[in-house]
C-alpha cells in the first residue's frame, strides 16, 4: 500500500521532514485541502443557508461513515462537537454529584486533567486503576467494573501512554451490573487505527473519538455515540441540541431528541467535518479500513525494532500487541526528542516516554532513513 502520493501537499513544505507522530498531528491526506476550500465556497455561496445544508447533508453523511468505521447499526446516534472535553462535561452533567468514577491512571488530559479538578471541587470521586502490569489489568479493571460502585466508567481502549489495546471491552462493558452506570469508552487512540466493531455495546456504552490523530482530517471534528436511553436531558446543552425546534418556539421544558443530537452544543467552526468526510469518503472508496491500516503499520514497527534502536524500554513488550505507535520508557526522553526534531523528525514524549507512530504514508525507506538517525543520537 503505497498512499504516499496522497500527501504531496503535506510534504511538499518539508520535502526532509519525517514525520513519526501519526498518533498525534497526524499529516493530512491532499482530499483535505480540496474539502477545506469547500466548506468556504459553500459558506460563500450559501450564507446564513449554509446550516441547513450542513445538518441535511453534511452532517449525515459523515455520520454514515463514520458509524461503518465503527460498526454502528445507527448512525443517527452519533453527534459532534469541536473537542472530547465538550462532550466529556456533557456527559457528567447527567449524574448528580459526587459521582463516583473508575477509570485508569493512564487517560489523556482531557479526563484526566478534569477528572481530578472534579476531585478537588468535590464533585466527584475517582478510582484509578494502574493500568501496568498489562498481564492482569483487564482482570483488575473487571472486577472493579463487576462491583457496581460507580456511577461513570471512564476507559480507553488503546492507552496513549503506551499503545496498549484492550482485548476485551465488550467483557467490560457486560460486567457492569447496574443499568443506570454511564460506560463510556475513549477511542481517539484507535479509531482509524485498529478495527473497531461497537455492534454488540452500541446500545449500552459511549464512543468518543475524532478526526485529529488517525483519521487524518485534523483539529475541530470529534464525535460521540450516544446509546439510547443515556443522558436524555443533559443539564450542559447547547442550541445545537435543539436545532429542529428553533421555529416552533420555547416551551415550557427544554426538548431535546432521543437520537445522538442531545448532546450537540453549541456554534463551532464545521470545517473540520468536511476534511473528516473527505477523508473518510476517499478511504472508503480505496478500500482502505482501518484493519488495512494496521497491517500496513505492523511490519514497519517491526523494521524499526529489528534495528534495536536504543532507545529504552519498550512499553508493552515485544510481541505484544500494539495501536500503531510505539513507546519507549527512557528517563532521557525529552532530551531524545528534541535530538530527533533538530534532525528534522517529529516524533513526541510524555513524561519519561518517548511515542514513535507510523502511518499509511510511510514506506520501508522512510524507517531506513529513522533509523539512520536514531542511531546517530544513541
Amino acid at each position: 500500500m503505497n498512499l504516499k502520493e496522497h500527501f504531496s501537499k503535506f510534504f511538499e513544505h518539508d520535502p526532509d521532514r519525517l514525520h513519526f507522530a501519526a498518533h498525534s498531528h497526524h499529516p493530512w491526506p491532499d482530499v483535505t485541502f480540496e474539502a477545506h476550500r469547500l466548506y468556504w465556497e459553500d459558506s460563500a455561496g450559501l450564507a446564513d443557508d449554509k446550516w441547513d445544508h450542513i445538518f441535511n447533508h453534511v452532517l449525515p453523511e459523515t455520520r454514515q461513515l463514520v458509524a461503518g468505521a465503527l460498526s454502528l447499526p445507527d448512525p443517527n446516534t452519533l453527534t459532534f462537537a469541536p473537542n472530547t472535553h465538550d462532550f466529556l462535561v456533557r456527559i457528567f452533567s447527567c449524574l448528580e454529584p459526587p459521582v463516583r468514577i473508575l477509570s485508569t491512571g493512564s487517560e489523556f488530559h482531557s479526563f484526566a486533567r478534569q477528572s481530578r479538578r472534579w476531585e478537588e471541587a468535590g464533585l466527584a470521586i475517582v478510582d484509578r486503576i494502574d493500568t501496568e502490569p498489562f498481564d492482569d489489568f483487564e482482570e483488575r479493571f473487571l472486577r472493579n467494573v463487576a462491583s457496581g460502585a460507580h456511577d461513570l466508567i471512564y476507559v480507553s481502549s488503546v492507552f496513549y501512554d503506551s499503545g496498549y489495546p484492550v482485548a476485551g471491552m465488550a467483557d467490560l462493558v457486560a460486567a457492569a451490573p447496574n443499568d443506570t452506570t454511564f460506560f463510556v469508552i475513549d477511542g481517539y487512540h484507535q479509531f482509524m487505527a485498529r478495527p473497531i466493531d461497537l455492534s454488540t455495546v452500541a446500545d449500552r456504552a459511549f464512543f468518543v473519538a475524532g478526526g485529529y490523530k488517525y483519521a487524518m482530517g485534523g483539529e475541530g471534528a470529534c464525535f460521540l455515540h450516544c446509546p439510547p436511553g443515556y443522558g436524555e436531558r443533559p443539564v450542559d446543552t447547547g442550541w445545537y441540541a435543539g436545532f429542529g425546534q428553533l421555529e416552533s418556539g420555547v416551551g415550557d421544558d427544554v426538548p431535546f431528541a432521543s437520537d445522538g443530537s442531545r448532546f450537540a452544543g453549541a456554534t463551532y467552526d464545521p470545517s473540520g467535518v468536511y476534511r473528516l468526510r473527505a477523508v473518510l469518503g476517499w478511504l472508503e472508496s480505496s478500500g482502505i479500513d482501518a484493519g488495512a491500516i494496521h497491517n500496513h503499520v505492523l511490519p514497519l514497527q517491526e523494521q524499526f525494532l529489528d534495528s534495536e534502536p536504543g532507545l529504552g524500554e519498550l512499553v508493552p513488550g515485544r510481541g505484544s500487541d500494539r495501536g500503531n505507535f510505539l513507546t519507549f520508557r527512557n528517563p532521557d526522553a525529552m532530551t531524545r526528542y528534541r535530538s530527533l526534531h533538530d534532525r528534522g523528525v517529529i516524533t513526541d514524549y510524555r513524561g519519561n516516554r518517548l511515542r514513535i507512530g507510523f502511518g499509511i504514508y510511510h514506506e520501508p525507506e522512510d524507517v531506513t532513513r529513522l533509523i539512520d538517525i536514531v542511531k546517530s543520537i544513541t
